[in-house]
């Protein structure tokens, strides 16, 4: 998968706003990672538990008739594990130490969001506008037409029995 290097720069920009960002991973909502600025956490691991837990905040928020989950925020001993909805089928999720301010996080994770969702949706564009090559049509006499099999199902008992015994 090529990344747009766009995405790239601007995961960076954001951990140069957030000195205490510790990483930050763009992922599908299924958990597939996009992109990602994380020294010394896993990617593939905190994108499949984002998305998961996504899931889980997307269900407590129309369990309660809230609308739509915009960004979920885990608070631990150690610090912040931010998810942000990143359109509808991708989320960002940023890790920040115990002393981030936390509002200032918040701001810049959701400017982040705002240009990559920009970026993805250019990029999806452009993709749809990519022209695929049409598949040339068979020319020359008719193909012979495949033999069909039966399943075992229809085959009458005493096949079936004699196949079994074998």
């Amino acid at each position: 998968m090529t990344v747009d290097p766009a995405v790239l720069d601007e995961l960076g920009r954001l951990r140069s706003r957030v000195p205490e960002l510790s990483g930050s991973v763009l992922a599908t909502a299924d958990g597939m990672v996009v992109a990602h600025d994380s020294h010394g956490i896993e990617p593939d691991t905190l994108a499949a538990l984002a998305a998961a837990h996504l899931a889980l905040a997307r269900r407590f928020a129309h369990a309660v008739n809230h609308g739509e989950l915009r960004e979920s925020v885990v608070e631990c001993d150690g610090g912040y594990i931010t998810s942000y909805t990143a359109g509808p089928n991708a989320l960002l999720t940023v890790v920040t130490s115990g002393d981030a301010n936390l509002a200032m996080v918040h701001l810049e994770a959701r400017r982040c969001v705002r240009r990559i969702v920009k970026l993805i949706a250019l990029e999806t564009v452009q993709h749809k506008h990519h022209v695929r090559p049409e598949i040339p049509q068979q020319t020359g006499p008719s193909p012979i037409p495949l033999a069909r099999r039966t399943p075992m199902a229809t085959l009458p008992n005493v096949s079936r029995r004699r196949t079994a015994a074998g």
